[in-house]
């Protein structure tokens, strides 16, 4: 009997971001401040705290980024309708990879690599870091994919001048390190990360 109280009490324990997979709540798309209020507080910040995203937040961010709004689409526009864009995330507990069309996060590596997604300090310790990864063999063109990867940093950027959160998009990593992290074949590259979290 103590036994199985124990097991039962370790698995109320374990936080559900520990998980091999995250089926994200499904995103509130009817909240949010009016979009010129929106467009007026849009801004990139580098100063964060450590405090963890809600499950919540992270869902209604996902979605905003490129999560699909019908049944073939998404949130984000892309040339000729290729969709070559995924996201990858790293929280604290590992490297997953956005599923859209099931709106949840497929665990690829386990553990925190949060570091090795840019230069900056902040990277190591901000709670989520988006890596923006193209699939040139879909995508129209490299010149295209650049500007979809536009289109989905934006969506974040005014999820988190809606929510009250900061965020920064950046250039400064080590790509190689990232694709092998990632473990991308060679029609897959990094273009881009951007950094969430609550600013001090």
């Amino acid at each position: 009997m103590n036994k199985l109280f124990l097991l039962l009490f370790i698995s109320l324990m374990v936080h559900p971001l520990a998980s091999q997979e995250i089926k994200l709540p499904v995103a509130d798309r009817e909240g949010g401040k009016p979009l010129m209020e929106v467009l007026s507080n849009r801004k990139s910040d580098r100063n964060f705290q450590e405090k963890e995203l809600t499950l919540q937040q992270l869902s209604n961010l996902l979605w905003a980024a490129n999560g699909f709004n019908r049944d073939d689409k998404r949130t984000a526009p892309t040339a000729n309708n290729r969709q070559e864009l995924e996201l990858y995330v790293t929280l604290k507990s590992g490297i997953y990879f956005y599923d859209a069309s099931n709106h949840l996060l497929r665990m690829i590596k386990e553990g925190d690599h949060r570091k090795s997604t840019g230069m900056q300090d902040f990277a190591a310790f901000v709670p989520l870091n988006v890596i923006f990864v193209s699939d040139l063999e879909k995508a129209s063109s490299e010149h295209y994919a650049y500007t979809g990867c536009g289109y989905v940093s934006q969506n974040i950027y005014l999820y988190c001048a809606s929510e009250g959160l900061g965020t920064v998009v950046r250039g400064s990593f080590n790509k190689e390190e990232l694709a092998k992290l990632l473990n991308l074949p060679p029609h897959q590259q990094v273009l881009l990360t951007q950094s969430v979290g609550y600013i001090k």
